[in-house]
């Protein structure tokens, strides 16, 4: 059985006991939350999409940390102009932990 989500912008195609980074939710580490955006459902035998979303489908899971994740160097530069520019970001994560998938039925 597997599900597609969406949250953060960003649409996550997940199975049980899976591990996924996804950008920051507000939640403690070990709190028990709830992805009710589901746009998609599979038991391997039957497909449910939803318009947008599967009415009463959600994802359970599990918050293991709060993190962040590695820097990305923005360098920008226009030549024999001296200019230059270097900036750098670290997205803040929340790693989930997939514990099951209740589907709308």
């Amino acid at each position: 059985m597997f599900a597609v989500i969406k949250t953060g912008g960003k649409q996550y195609t997940v199975h049980e006991n899976d591990v996924l980074w996804v950008e920051k939710l507000d939640a403690e580490p070990g709190a028990s939350i709830d992805l009710s955006e589901v746009l998609m459902v599979s038991d391997g035998k039957n497909v449910v999409v939803g318009k947008p979303t599967v009415p009463g489908a959600k994802v359970q899971a599990t918050v293991m940390e709060q993190m962040r994740d590695r820097k990305v160097i923005i360098f920008k530069k226009k030549r024999r102009h001296n200019y230059r520019r270097k900036k750098g970001h670290r997205q803040n994560l929340t790693v989930l932990m997939i514990k099951k998938i209740v589907t709308g039925k």
